[in-house]
């Protein structure tokens, strides 16, 4: 993706007083402020936007910045752009989750939280029903993905881990046997991807190397039968990726402050 040639002082803010945060592009912070207006005006799943420039003109950005803010929520599936038609809240085809999800906030702490309370109720099932139900083929397939996983975790690969990361717990949650728990695994991991891309700008919230081994501990959990054990396990990595959340977003709130 293409960074706009030029932004006003507004747009681009760099980071003073916690080096170890990373520069947030301008059209990223605008992507940010463009769901909040979705959420502020109440537009649903389906509804038109403004176009680029009068959405530049309600933010007061340029339509160079505007244009690349479209871009990537497009890219994450919360706009549609329709050549000729304009841009639009974007539904996935489920009317009753558009309707309640429509208006999530990426970036925002209460809502990052109440998705990740809903992640360890669903993924601690998933586990716990993996542990009982799984057959042969499948353990094998969380146990690999597992051991991928840590091994790109040692190596500090983020982009590699992010799809090992995301095969085990696809895996974990075929093997629980049921396609609506499975349907809620994918639906969280779409939203938490969302908050990694407005939030973290490819860097990770965590340590990999820390997540490879709890993957690792969950699989043998698994592996072994032992149902609550598993369930624990999950329950633990979950909380882990919440408090790696909740300090990536206060470090962000400290060097947005900084900057005033």
């Amino acid at each position: 993706m293409t960074q706009p040639d030029a932004v006003s002082p507004v747009e681009q803010v760099e980071p003073a007083g916690a080096p170890t945060e990373p520069y947030r592009p301008g059209y990223e912070l605008v992507a940010e402020r463009l769901l909040q207006y979705i959420a502020a005006e109440n537009l649903r799943p389906g509804d038109r936007l403004p176009t680029e420039q009068g959405l530049a003109e309600i933010l007061d950005v340029t339509r160079n910045v505007t244009r690349e803010a479209v871009k990537v929520l497009a890219a994450i599936g919360r706009l549609t752009v329709r050549r000729g038609a304009g841009i639009f809240v974007a539904s996935s085809g489920n009317t009753i989750a558009d309707d309640e999800l429509a208006h999530f906030q990426p970036t925002d702490m209460e809502h990052v939280v109440m998705l990740i309370d809903y992640r360890r109720l669903i993924e601690s099932e998933t586990a716990s029903r993996a542990a009982t139900l799984a057959t042969p083929i499948q353990v094998r397939a969380i146990r690999e993905a597992a051991t991928e996983s840590a091994d790109l975790g040692i190596r500090n690969d983020a982009e590699g881990f992010a799809k090992a990361d995301a095969d085990f717990h696809n895996a974990v949650g075929i093997a629980a046997g049921n396609v609506f728990l499975q349907s809620g695994v994918a639906t969280v991991r779409r939203f938490i991807s969302q908050s990694d891309v407005l939030l973290f700008h490819g860097d990770v919230p965590g340590s990999l190397d820390i997540a490879g081994k709890q993957h690792l501990a969950i699989a043998q959990a698994i592996g072994e039968g032992d149902a609550e054990r598993a369930s624990a396990l999950m329950i633990e990595h979950i909380e882990t990726t919440q408090h790696q959340f909740e300090r990536k977003i206060r470090d962000r709130i400290f060097t947005t402050n900084a900057t005033r």
